[in-house]
């Protein structure tokens, strides 16, 4: 019985071990394959200018801070 249980954890720690370094494996394999490749993956380019899209972020933020204002009960 008690050889079962430790025939049965070394079992369970093996595989979760090869697991484990597989992971490691597929990980750093991928790394290589996008370092190798990066040029076939374009970064996406923003859809509008940057000062667009700050000013709107701007407004954005100071309604939201307005709308907690309000919901708290504070007067802006």
């Amino acid at each position: 019985m008690m050889t079962e249980g430790l025939r049965l954890m070394a079992v369970g720690m093996i595989t979760v071990f090869a697991f484990l370094t597989l992971l490691v494996g597929m990980m750093k394999a991928s790394t290589v394959f996008f370092e190798t490749f990066a040029d076939r993956f374009p970064e996406d380019e923003p859809d509008e200018p940057a000062a667009r899209r700050s000013n709107r972020d701007a407004e954005v933020a100071l309604a939201i801070a307005i709308a907690e204002a309000h919901r708290r009960g504070q007067r802006v």
